[in-house]
């Protein structure tokens, strides 16, 4: 193995244990929102679908059958545009927390 080789096999692994972390906390805290019973803010509402919709590659137009609701879900859409997948899933997560638990 070359000298740098090494060092870039340790970021690699970081990064893999950074992802899995990631992914186990976005997916719990999805789960935490499916169970949750209590009625929610409508603007956390439509961040948590925005940062779902994102965070899962999930770029269909909102399917309501109501035209307002479509509205206000691509506007939250709009608004969480420029975020990568990981900062939409880390996001979620955040938000989760502040309001759920």
């Amino acid at each position: 193995m070359l000298p740098g080789q090494k060092h870039v096999s340790q970021l690699l692994l970081l990064k893999k244990i950074k992802n899995e972390k990631l992914n186990t906390d976005f997916t719990k805290a999805v789960a935490l929102v499916n169970s949750y019973t209590e009625p929610l803010p409508a603007d956390v509402l439509l961040k948590l679908y925005a940062y779902f919709k994102i965070a899962n590659k999930n770029y269909d137009n909102p399917g309501s059958s109501t035209p307002l609701i479509n509205a206000f879900k691509a506007n939250a859409l709009i608004q969480a545009n420029n975020m990568s997948r990981e900062d939409a899933m880390k996001a979620y997560a955040k938000l989760v927390k502040k309001e759920i638990m």
